[in-house]
C-alpha cells in the first residue's frame, strides 16, 4: 500500500469531483442527444441550460417523497443508498495520477469487481420492497443481467491481468509505458466494454427498466430524492467504468506533453461521452436476445481470448 496516497485533501477532493461530475453529466447527456438527434435540448434555464440540473435538484428536493403503503419500507429506504455507497466508494482504488488517488491495494481489481457484483442488490431489493409485479420483474432481470454479464468481465480482463503481472492498478497503468494493452487486448476490451454497459443497465440494456414493457421497472415506486439517488448513482457508474476501462486499456494517466492527471481526465471524459452516444445510437434487444448473446458469443469470446493470452504469454517466458 502507497502511503503517500489517501490524504484528507484527496479524499474529499476527489468524493466532490465524481458528484459533481455526475450532476454535470445530466446536462451533458441531454445536450448531447439533443445535439445527436437534431433537436435543442435544455436551453432556457440559465446560459446553455447549465441550470437545468440545478433546477432538477431542486424540483426533487421538493417534490413529494412518497413510500408506498404496501412496500418494506426499510429495505425501499435501503435499496437507493446502496447503488450510490458502492459506486462512490469504488474511486477509492482509480489510480487518477502518480500519487493522486485514495489507496493504493495489491488486488484493487478485484475490490472493483467486488462493488460491480454487490450494486446490483439495491435493483434487485427496489423491487422486491416495491411489491409491485413490474418492479419484481425488473429487479429479476436486473439480477439474471448482472450475474451473467460479469462472469464476462471478469474473464475478459483476466487478459491485462497476465500481460501486467498483477491486480494492483497502479502497477497495471505502469505496465503499459511500452504500449496500451488496447492492442494486444483488443478482444478483451470489446468484451469488457459490452458488459460494462450491461451491468450500468444503460440503454440499448436497459431492460430491468424497459419503459414499453414494465412501466419503470425496479424503481416505478420511487420518486423524489430516492429515484435521484438512483438516477446520479448510474451517472457515477458510467464515470467509474469509464475510468476502469482507461486504466485496464488505454494506459492511465500515461500521455506525452500533458500533465498525468489532465491525460486521465481527458481519457475518461471520452469513455463516458461513448456511453451517451450507444444510447442514442442502438436500439433495445428482447430480453432472450440479450442472455443469448451473452452466453453464446460474449463467454466464447472471453475465453478464447483467455486462452490465446497465456498460450502467448507462456510461449515467451
Amino acid at each position: 500500500m502507497n502511503a503517500g496516497l489517501g490524504g484528507a485533501a484527496d479524499i474529499i477532493g476527489i468524493l466532490l469531483s465524481t458528484i459533481l461530475v455526475a450532476a454535470i453529466l445530466i446536462w451533458v447527456e441531454r445536450r448531447l442527444l439533443a445535439v445527436w438527434q437534431d433537436r435543442l435540448g435544455p436551453n432556457r434555464v440559465g446560459p446553455l441550460g447549465l441550470l437545468q440540473v440545478a433546477a432538477d435538484m431542486i424540483k426533487m428536493f421538493f417534490k413529494e417523497d412518497w413510500i408506498p403503503p404496501f412496500a418494506d419500507k426499510l429495505v425501499f429506504v435501503l435499496a437507493p443508498t446502496i447503488v450510490f455507497i458502492t459506486m462512490l466508494t469504488g474511486f477509492a482504488v482509480i489510480p487518477f495520477a502518480p500519487g493522486v488517488g485514495i489507496i493504493d491495494f495489491n488486488f484493487g481489481l478485484l475490490y472493483f469487481l467486488a462493488l460491480t457484483s454487490l450494486a446490483v442488490y439495491s435493483v434487485v431489493l427496489a423491487g422486491y420492497a416495491s411489491n409491485n409485479k413490474y418492479s419484481l420483474l425488473g429487479s429479476l432481470r436486473a439480477a439474471a443481467q448482472t450475474v451473467s454479464y460479469e462472469v464476462f468481465m471478469g474473464i475478459s480482463i483476466m487478459g491485462v491481468v497476465m500481460l501486467a503481472g498483477t491486480f494492483n492498478l497502479r502497477e497495471i497503468v505502469e505496465a503499459q509505458r511500452d504500449g496500451w494493452f488496447i492492442l494486444p487486448q483488443f478482444a478483451g476490451f470489446v468484451v469488457f466494454l459490452v458488459a460494462a454497459i450491461a451491468e450500468s443497465r444503460r440503454t440499448p440494456f436497459d431492460l430491468p427498466e424497459a419503459e414499453q414493457e414494465l412501466i419503470a421497472g425496479f424503481h416505478t415506486e420511487y420518486s423524489g430524492m430516492k429515484f435521484g439517488m438512483f438516477f446520479v448513482g448510474e451517472y457515477l457508474g458510467i464515470t467509474l467504468t469509464s475510468a476502469m476501462i482507461v486504466t485496464l486499456f488505454f494506459g492511465g494517466w500515461l500521455g506525452p506533453w500533458l500533465p498525468p492527471l489532465v491525460w486521465f481526465c481527458l481519457k475518461t471524459a471520452v469513455g463516458i461521452l461513448f456511453f451517451i452516444l450507444v444510447r442514442g445510437s442502438l436500439p433495445r434487444p428482447r430480453y432472450d436476445q440479450l442472455m443469448s448473446f451473452g452466453w453464446k458469443v460474449m463467454l466464447p469470446v472471453a475465453l478464447l481470448n483467455l486462452l490465446v493470452t497465456g498460450a502467448v504469454a507462456l510461449s515467451s517466458a
